[in-house]
């Protein structure tokens, strides 16, 4: 949802989504580790991922496009290297004895259920909302905007930290899950898995993301299944995971250059027409 937040509706590419997932998760699960209850820890989780992205987006959200997308990449890469080498995140090692938030996988289904509502909700009131129009506006045509007298910077700062914010959320209810976190378990592919998702669903949309994560999901699930099934190599699971996306990306784009969402509302229309 942050990221289609964030290239729907602000126009700005980031492959960098998984790193302020891993601040929230480190964010949540040290609190938690050094006796802050898990609930405090899930609160803070987004409060730390945002302020992180308004330090981090005041600088690098001068750059635009390709220049953009490269240097979030590089913040997920230099933030691994740091909680790699530090003692106090459990290096290399991980993070280990993270109490756990609810008491079964049942509890963090709803849970879960809870946090994704809450994104939904958030996005569609910032998406009505005046700022809103103006990221709208922003996108289209930035020169425009701005001369219409848009904060430009102001708004796009903003949102990427309020996308920010929903990917530290997730990962403070991630850190909660497994009890455990280790840089390994924010690859750079993790990044891209994100856009992947928002693109698939639809950019720019609400629901775009929802739909295009459960597609997402279950796709890979089944290639995993396929992957261990008796005769497949060793390798087969991870080359099948990097070819999904690399063909569901490359289908999206040809076929449904706006998304499954879009594509299907046109179907409807006619319908209705009809």
């Amino acid at each position: 949802m942050g990221v289609s937040l964030l290239m729907g509706y602000a126009g700005q590419v980031s492959l960098g989504q998984a790193a302020f997932y891993a601040i929230g998760a480190y964010a949540a699960g040290l609190l938690a580790v050094h006796g802050a209850p898990p609930v405090l820890g899930l609160l803070l989780a987004p409060v730390v991922a945002a302020v992180a992205a308004v330090l981090l987006g005041a600088p690098l959200l001068r750059l635009r496009g390709h220049h953009l997308a490269f240097a979030t990449l590089a913040v997920q890469l230099i933030l691994l290297s740091v909680l790699a080498s530090a003692d106090w995140a459990g290096g290399a090692i991980g993070l280990q004895g993270i109490p756990r938030l609810v008491g079964d996988d049942l509890g963090y289904a709803y849970a879960a259920i809870v946090v994704l509502t809450l994104a939904v909700l958030v996005s569609r009131n910032v998406i009505a909302s005046r700022p809103g129009r103006a990221l709208r506006a922003a996108a289209t045509s930035e020169i425009a905007a701005a001369a219409s007298g848009v904060p430009v910077g102001r708004h796009r700062l903003a949102v990427f930290a309020l996308s920010a914010a929903m990917a530290g959320l997730a990962g403070g209810v991630y850190a909660f899950y497994l009890g455990y976190l280790s840089p390994g378990s924010f690859p750079v592919l993790l990044s891209i898995e994100f856009v992947v998702m928002a693109v698939v669903g639809g950019l720019g949309t609400v629901a775009g993301p929802v739909v295009g994560a459960g597609v997402i999901i279950v796709l890979v699930q089944l290639l995993n299944t396929l992957g261990t099934q008796p005769g497949m190599p060793g390798y087969a699971p991870s080359v099948l995971s990097y070819a999904v996306y690399a063909i569901v990306l490359i289908t999206c784009v040809l076929y449904l250059p706006r998304g499954l969402v879009p594509a299907l509302r046109r179907l409807r229309i006619p319908s209705r027409a009809g």
